[in-house]
C-alpha cells in the first residue's frame, strides 16, 4: 500500500511571481515591488498592468507605447535622412499638413490621458498600505513627479503642434504662385510700417530686399531709402504704363503724394477710387494688396531683379517678437531718444518730448528698446536709421537658434502671427527652412543705396545701382593666372 506524501504544514506556499502574487506580509519585498512598478510604468507604460494588474488595460497601454515609439523613430529617421519629406508633411503640404498636425496633436493628448490612467492604476497595484512608512510616502511622490514631467512634456509638445498648425494657416493661408528662384536667388521684399495707426495712412518706414542664394543660403540685404525719388518700375508693370519716366509726385488737397519710394502705395491704392483693383486684380486673392504689388514693381525697377514675394512686418508687433526671442544684443554708437514729438512741434529741445534714451554701448535690448532703436529718426539721419534696422535684422536672424525656438516656440509663433503678413507660398516652407539653416553658417551681406555707396540721394543713377546689385549677387570668378 502506497502512502500519500504528507501535506506541508505552516504558512501556505506563495507563487514565485512577486509582481502579480506578492507576499504582502513581507514589507521589504512589497517596497521593492512598488519601485519596480513605478519604473516599469515610466519606461514601458502598460507593462506594469500586464505583469501585475489588468492585462487588457496593459495591452492597450503597450500598444499605445509601441505606436508612439514607432512614430518617434519614423520622425527621427525622416529628420536625419529625408528632412524635406518631414517638413512637407508638417508645414509644406497645405491642407494635408493641417490634417497631419491635427492627428499628431490628438494622439499626444490621448497618450497623456492614457498615461495618467496607467500611473494611478500602477499606484493602486503598489498596495501602499503594505509597504513601509517611508516608501508609502516616497513612491507616490516620485510617481506623480514623473507623471508631471513626462505628461507636461507631452502636453507642451501638443501645444507646439497646435501653434504650428495655427501659425502656418494664419500666415500662409493665402499666397502667390510658387515660383522657382530667379537667376539663382529668391528675392523677397521686406516692408516695415506701423499698421496700427490706420492702414489708409500707412507708409512704409523700412524698405529692403532680402536675396537668398538658392544653393548656399547666403543672404544679401539691400536697403532702399524710403525717400528714394523717381523710382523706375519693372518692365510690364501696370505702374510703368502710368509712369514711364519713373515715379512722380501728384499734388492734391485731398489725397496727394510725392515721388518718394514710400509714397508708391498712395498712388497705386490709397488715392484711387477702385483701391488699385484695376491695376492688380489678383493681389488680394494672393495675400497681398495693390500698394504692396506696386512697391514690388518699383523695387524691381530700382534693383534690376525679379521680386516675386513680400513680407510685411508690423512695427507694433515687432517688440513682441524680440521679447519672444529673449531680446537682442546690439552695440549702440549714438545716444537716441525714445518716442516722438507731438503734432505741430517745431522746437529744438528733444528732452521736451523724449520718454527715455538709448545710451551708447553694448546693450541687450528688450522689444520696446529695439523698436525705438529701429524707428528713432530725431538727432540722427535716415541713412543711420537704415543701418540700425539692418543691424536688428541680423541680430534677430542670429536669435533664431533651434534652442531658442524650441523653448519659446509658442511665444515666437504668437508674435509671428501678429507681426507678419506675406504671400510666400506654403509649399516653399521646407526649402526656405533648409536655406535658413544654411544661412546661419554664412555671413550676411548688406548694401545700402545711400551716398556712402555712391548713390546720389536726389538723382539716383539706376543703371549704376543695377550693376552694383548684379556684381554683389554674382561676383566675377577670378581668372587663374597661367603658369609661365
Amino acid at each position: 500500500m502506497t502512502l500519500a506524501p504528507p501535506r506541508p504544514t505552516g504558512r501556505p506556499l506563495i507563487e514565485t511571481r512577486p509582481l502579480r502574487h506578492p507576499d504582502s506580509a513581507d514589507r521589504g519585498m512589497m517596497a521593492k515591488r512598488g519601485w519596480w512598478l513605478v519604473a516599469l510604468n515610466l519606461l514601458i507604460p502598460g507593462s506594469a498592468q500586464v505583469l501585475a494588474g489588468n492585462r487588457r488595460l496593459g495591452r492597450i497601454g503597450l500598444g499605445a507605447t509601441l505606436l508612439a515609439w514607432f512614430l518617434v523613430i519614423v520622425a527621427a529617421g525622416l529628420a536625419l535622412f529625408a528632412r524635406p519629406v518631414l517638413l512637407w508633411l508638417t508645414v509644406g503640404g497645405g491642407w494635408f499638413s493641417a490634417v497631419v498636425l491635427t492627428l499628431v496633436q490628438v494622439l499626444l493628448v490621448a497618450y497623456v490621458v492614457l498615461w495618467i490612467v496607467l500611473t494611478f492604476d500602477a499606484l493602486r497595484l503598489v498596495r501602499l498600505v503594505r509597504v513601509p512608512a517611508a516608501a508609502r510616502f516616497a513612491i507616490p511622490v516620485v510617481a506623480l513627479v514623473l507623471l508631471g514631467l513626462v505628461g507636461g512634456a507631452a502636453g507642451y509638445a501638443a501645444t507646439v503642434v497646435g501653434s504650428t498648425r495655427s501659425t502656418v494657416s494664419t500666415i500662409f493661408g493665402q499666397s502667390g504662385p510658387s515660383l522657382p528662384p530667379s537667376d539663382g536667388y529668391y528675392n523677397i521684399l521686406l516692408l516695415g510700417a506701423d499698421s496700427g495707426d490706420g492702414r489708409d495712412s500707412m507708409r512704409f518706414d523700412s524698405i529692403s530686399v532680402v536675396s537668398v542664394n538658392a544653393d548656399t543660403g547666403a543672404v544679401t540685404i539691400t536697403g532702399i531709402p524710403r525717400e528714394l525719388p523717381n523710382a523706375p518700375f519693372s518692365e510690364g508693370s501696370p505702374m510703368q504704363a502710368l509712369y514711364p519716366n519713373g515715379f512722380e509726385g501728384h499734388a492734391s488737397s485731398s489725397c496727394g503724394w510725392n515721388g518718394w519710394m514710400n509714397h508708391v502705395r498712395n498712388a497705386a491704392e490709397i488715392c484711387r477710387e477702385d483701391g488699385g483693383s484695376a491695376l492688380y486684380p489678383d493681389a488680394v486673392a494672393h495675400g497681398s494688396d495693390p500698394g504692396i504689388e506696386a512697391t514690388k514693381d518699383a523695387a524691381e525697377g530700382v534693383l534690376g531683379i525679379e521680386i516675386p514675394y513680400y513680407v510685411f512686418v508690423d512695427m507694433h508687433g515687432f517688440a513682441e517678437l524680440v521679447d519672444a526671442l529673449g531680446g537682442v544684443d546690439i552695440t549702440v554708437t549714438e545716444r537716441l531718444p525714445k518716442g516722438g514729438p507731438p503734432e505741430g512741434w517745431h522746437g529744438t529741445d528733444v528732452n521736451e518730448w523724449a520718454i527715455g534714451w538709448i545710451e551708447p554701448g553694448q546693450q541687450h535690448m528688450d522689444g520696446d528698446t529695439a523698436q525705438w532703436y529701429a524707428r528713432s529718426r530725431y538727432t540722427t539721419s535716415d541713412w543711420d536709421r537704415m543701418k540700425r534696422q539692418r543691424e536688428l535684422q541680423e541680430a534677430i536672424l542670429g536669435q533664431f537658434t533651434p534652442q531658442t525656438v524650441l523653448t519659446r516656440f509658442n511665444e515666437v509663433a504668437a508674435a509671428g502671427t501678429a507681426l507678419i503678413s506675406t504671400d510666400l507660398p506654403q509649399d516653399k516652407l521646407p526649402e526656405f527652412f533648409d536655406l535658413m539653416l544654411k544661412a546661419k553658417e554664412e555671413p550676411v551681406t548688406t548694401i545700402e543705396l545711400t551716398p556712402a555707396s555712391g548713390v546720389d540721394e536726389h538723382q539716383p543713377d539706376y543703371a549704376y545701382i543695377h550693376e552694383m546689385i548684379r556684381l554683389a549677387l554674382h561676383p566675377p570668378t577670378p581668372t587663374p593666372t597661367p603658369s609661365p
